[in-house]
This record gives structure tokens, sequence and C-alpha cells, in this order.
């Protein structure tokens, strides 16, 4: 049967999904025409971009990248020295532990097997196994004192990253997008570095945009080439008819946004396909770690099997920021540091993965003049308990989750340098000196980007939604370097 020779929207679509940049708008011709247009009244449908918009007050930050270890890295084992429970070593806990696992609890205590020592012109104690981690802890505030209190994965990961603990709410990373916008045109303002060996915990959760405009959500950077796949038009579609491709899309969107105002998906599509014709050549550039020396490749592990993919996403995401990317989350798999057993290896592995480049991204930001206003993160949802989990052997145990105080450290764009803030108690279980909630935690970090955690308000409905969210938060000043 012979049919009619036309081509709808939704065929048109469907039959180029498999190529971004086949979908990619002429944003060279109409970029210009967009930034010229006048302001809109606030009676008329809202529209969302990434455009750099004016903060609240002068901001110490413009970047940030958060190295976010999932699992619950050991706050007892890494950060947190506690000499005198080894007097209490294999005897039973004298005190309430609530445990996550109840199945493979155990109250006895359970001393570090690692040894601390004081690192820097500021005497920080450090676990052994974070060597390189130790050379900077000048540049660091150590967080001993974080807490959420909801002892789970999931609902930590969410409390952390969007600010509560039920789903769906957007991250800290479209936060900053939507209230900043970017300084890149060319790249996204959030970009995702996900692990080889897995997701982490909650997913695509970890960079959504929740229920902000999804312009704001992150942009998923693959870890292994192609990085973000089908930047390249098909070579049957390169050159005149890519362009004309590009026309007719052009023209498709604009008509159905015309008779469909206010729909806030298909605006983040066309601007996302607006992004995509830039980013054939930008991203590559960006993302190709070659064009680096090779001592700063060395610095960052490159040069060795078990630091090469870690240290390979940090050096990304100081090329992204110093390419004005706003904000850049590096993920470790998905439960690296969920130390629940066989902690005695697992926990070298992981430290080893992470620390050399770690502390390559915060001494290379230091020495490209970048520090002072990137903000570099260093955490998971959680630390851990201070009795054995797994009473199974020595080489066996493990310790289950605690949310109740763990450690973090942050460096740079306003943090303090060489600091130590807040303690947990004399086990190391909950935080009892200047406790760091994850509200008084994303309120900082909002005002050090010159931003009002209070004032950052997207209307949705009849209610007026911030990433704090009416809770009881401070900005806590103890962590800001003095101007």
């Amino acid at each position: 049967m012979n049919r009619p020779n036309r081509s709808t929207r939704r065929h048109f679509l469907a039959s180029h999904a498999a190529s971004l940049t086949g979908l990619a708008m002429a944003s060279v011709i109409r970029d210009e025409g967009l930034r010229a247009a006048p302001s809109k009244p606030a009676l008329e449908t809202p529209t969302f971009d990434t455009r750099p918009k004016e903060p609240h007050h002068e901001p110490r930050a413009r970047a940030m990248i958060s190295l976010w270890m999932q699992g619950g890295p050991s706050h007892h084992d890494l950060f947190d020295p506690k000499p005198e429970m080894a007097k209490y070593d294999g005897q039973p806990f004298p005190g309430e532990i609530k445990y996550d696992n109840a199945a493979q609890a155990s109250s006895k205590v359970f001393a570090s097997p690692w040894r601390f020592a004081k690192h820097g012109k500021c005497g920080t104690e450090i676990s052994e196994l974070l060597p390189h981690t130790a050379g900077i802890v000048d540049d660091i505030t150590l967080i001993r004192s974080m807490h959420t209190g909801v002892n789970n994965h999931g609902q930590s990961i969410r409390a952390l990253q969007t600010g509560r603990i039920l789903a769906g709410r957007a991250t800290v990373g479209s936060w900053l997008v939507y209230g900043l916008g970017t300084e890149s045109r060319d790249l996204p303002a959030f970009m995702a570095l996900v692990d080889p060996g897995q997701l982490p915990v909650l997913g695509v959760e970890n960079w959504s945009n929740g229920w902000l405009p999804a312009i704001y959500q992150g942009t998923v950077v693959r870890p292994t080439e192609p990085r973000i796949l089908n930047l390249d038009a098909p070579a049957h579609l390169q050159g005149t008819p890519q362009r004309r491709s590009l026309d007719l899309l052009e023209s498709l969107n604009a008509r159905h946004l015309s008779d469909h105002p206010g729909e806030l998906d298909l605006q983040a599509r066309m601007a996302s396909y607006d992004l995509a014709a830039r980013m054939q050549s930008a991203a590559k550039e960006a993302l190709d770690v070659s064009r680096e020396t090779k001592a700063t490749q060395s610095m960052y592990g490159l040069d060795e099997s078990a630091t090469r993919d870690y240290g390979t996403r940090c050096l990304i995401a100081r090329r992204l920021v110093e390419r004005g990317v706003r904000f850049v989350q590096v993920y470790t798999a998905n439960q690296l540091w969920d130390s629940h057993g066989s902690i005695r290896s697992r926990l070298p592995a992981a430290c080893t993965k992470v620390d050399k480049p770690a502390a390559a991204l915060v001494r290379d930001l230091e020495a490209r003049g970048l520090l002072d206003s990137t903000v570099v993160h260093w955490g998971g949802e959680m630390g851990r308990l201070p009795v054995v989990q797994n009473d199974t052997g020595p080489k066996k145990i493990g310790r289950d989750h605690n949310t109740y105080g763990f450690s973090s450290w942050v460096a740079g764009g306003g943090f303090k340098r060489g600091h130590v803030h807040g303690a947990t108690d004399e086990w190391g279980h909950k935080a009892v000196e200047d406790p760091v909630g994850h509200a008084d935690y994303h309120a900082t970090l909002l005002h050090l980007f010159g931003v009002e955690h209070d004032r950052l308000v997207y209307e949705r409905g009849s209610r007026e939604m911030t990433l704090t969210d009416g809770q009881d938060c401070r900005v806590v000043e103890g962590l800001i370097e003095s101007v």
C-alpha cells in the first residue's frame, strides 16, 4: 500500500532519536536573538534558562566539585580517632546502639586497627589509610560532627543530596544551577561523573531536578569512551543534511511550543538540543585528559591501575569547572564504602582508589588559582558504628550504619583552611559538639555561593519551595573563613 510522502513531528523525532546532534538546534543562528529578547511581564508563563544570574550577595564560591563516597566511609578508621576505645576493644559497649541490621549485630567494641597521626601545620589527625589526604589538611575543613539521623542509605542520601528524606526533590546541583545559572555556554551546567562499577544507590535520583524544570537536571558523563554518546551526527547527516534537519526541527518545536505555552519539558528539550550543537567540539575538548601534561596525569594517578579511573574523573572535574561548569559530582560505585563485613580488606581498597586523586584535585585547583572560588566536598551519606558487625572472625568483621555522627571534609570556596569542626562523643557514635545537620550544611553552602537559602524559592502550585524547605537550620559561621 502506498503511503503519503509526509513527515510528522513524531515520526521525525523517532527516526532521529539515535543521534543527539541529529536533534540539535541551529543554536548559533538563533543564539543572539534569544539573548537579546526583552524580559516578559510577570503575568506571562515563566521561562527558564541557565544564563548567569545575580546572587543575593557577593559570593565566595562560583563552582563546586562533590566527591560523593557512596556507602558510608568509616569515620572511626579515617578521620575521627578514639584512642581510648582500645581499652575496651572486644568488650560489651556500655550504652545503647541503634542497629540497622539487627541480625548481624554485636555489642562488642571495635577499636580502629589503623594508626592515626597529626599532619600539617594545623596538626589534624588523619588515618594511615589516607596518606595523600594527610598532605592537604592545611587546605581543608574536617567536619567531625555531620549527622542526618535517618539510619538507612536511601533516606540519608536524599537528606544530603536533596534536603529531605522523601523522593522526588531536586538535588543540590540542580538548585545551584536554578539559582545562579552557569558561566559556560558550551557545556552543561551540572555534570554527573558516574563510576564504571555501578550507579550509586538511588541511581538517577542523585542528579535529578525533581520538580524544578527539567533544564536543571544533571547530565551524565559515562565512565568510558565515548563519555557522552552520539555527539557526532552520522556521516550521511553531516554538513547540509544536518543543517536542514536542524532547521526543520527548529520550526516544528517552535510551532508546538506556541500551541502549548509553559510546557517546561519541551522548553528543556529545546534547550538541550541547542546545547548539543555547541557541545560537538566543546565537550570533546573538555573531556580529553590527554591534553594534560604527563606530570599532571601522574599527580592524579592516571599511571596506576588502582587510581586511574577515579583520577581521570577527578581531572575531568577540574577541566569542567575551569571551563565554567557550575556543579560537578564524582561518584564512587554502589556501596563501595558500605563495610558491613571484611572491613580490614574493603576499607583500604576503597581508600587507595580515591585518596591520591582527591588530594591531587585540591592541590591542582590551588596551583591554578581556582581553589578560592571552587568548593571541593568529600563525603558520603553516613559513617559507621563503634561496635563489631558480622562477628565471624577477624577477617570478616565490619561496622554497621551510623548517621548520628560522622565525618566529611570540604575545601575552598570560602571554607576555613586547616580546621577541624565539631566532635562526636567518646565512642564516635553521636555528634555532640557543634553538630552540622544536612540543612545546616546546605544553608552554609548556598551562603558561600552568595545565595540565602530561604530566598532561593521555586513556586510549585501555591507553595514556595526551597532546598532547606522550612527546616530549623543555620549558616554555620564556624566553617567559614573570615574575610
